[in-house]
């Protein structure tokens, strides 16, 4: 509900400024205008090639009478009368704009120097405004998306600017948006296409992240091998219970080599054994 009051708000303060140009033509320019149409009249049909003009469906058309805008709405698509010696028109493209954010060495809030470039969208939404209000809407709000890329990534540290991409650009959108609006422009979208971070800086967080790789690594090793002696002790206590289970598991492991097709085996005997023969001699 805020952002629609805002929005009304907005666009009556445009409504208004359009207004104030919207004026009385005055005595000398109704006698100019009387004899406009007086020669229209009279050069009829020959003049209505010069009084008809048409407009594509994406356009529209800002008309002058006299140096004032003679309508708070454009004219258009379509057909549409003007007088051929005291009126001038300026057409205007509505449909949607896109242009690249050249990058921006851009110093970040931890002191990070890194280019930034991104890419908006934005299109006319008040065809009048975008005559009136400013002498060439398009560059402008070019050479504001590019400030405000700036101040925007220079409030940020490197790890937000890596991580919350998405959250920057909804942050710039509405500032463009609020900055164009009495410009009579809409900013639809805007996104940043690449971060691109010096050399040096790129090593040094490979080898961070090779290092913090490692040391999970190791980690999850001394895991496995903790639970590896678990498994053994359980495994001991059970063959401790009976003494048949170790020449099964004995077999089992002949069994095992000998279908590895391996030329030696080893015979393992046990301790007890061992020193009964060393005790007899």
């Amino acid at each position: 509900m805020e952002m629609e009051n805002h929005s009304k708000g907005r666009g009556q303060s445009n409504e208004d400024l359009i207004g104030e140009r919207t004026g009385e033509l005055g005595c000398c320019g109704w006698i100019l205008i009387i004899i406009s149409t007086f020669f229209v009249i009279v050069t009829f049909p020959i003049s209505i090639f010069l009084c008809l003009k048409i407009v594509q469906e994406y356009e529209r058309a800002v008309i002058f009478r006299l140096g004032r805008i003679t309508d708070k709405k454009a004219k258009g698509p379509g057909i549409f009368f003007i007088l051929p010696c005291t009126d001038s028109f300026v057409k205007v493209d509505m449909r949607t704009i896109s242009f690249d954010i050249p990058p921006q060495e851009i110093l970040t809030k931890d002191s990070v120097t890194v280019a930034v470039d991104g890419v908006v969208y934005f299109r006319v939404s008040c065809p009048i405004s975008s005559v009136a209000n400013v002498t060439n809407a398009d560059f402008s709000t070019r050479l504001l998306a590019q400030t405000t890329l700036r101040n925007e990534l220079g409030t940020k540290n490197l790890s937000e600017l890596l991580s919350d991409r998405e959250g920057i650009s909804h942050n710039m959108q509405a500032t463009l948006d609020e900055a164009t609006d009495a410009w009579g422009i809409k900013v639809e979208r805007v996104e940043i296409k690449d971060v691109k971070l010096p050399v040096q800086l790129q090593r040094a967080m490979a080898a961070e992240a090779e290092a913090t790789r490692e040391a999970r690594a190791k980690v999850i090793a001394a895991e496995g091998e903790m639970n590896a002696s678990r498994a053994l002790k359980e495994a001991s206590l059970v063959i401790a219970e009976s003494p048949s289970a170790l020449q099964l598991r004995y077999l089992q492991t002949l069994n095992t080599i000998a279908a590895e097709k391996n030329s030696t085996i080893i015979f393992p005997l046990p301790m007890d054994v061992m020193a009964h023969f060393m005790q007899r001699k």
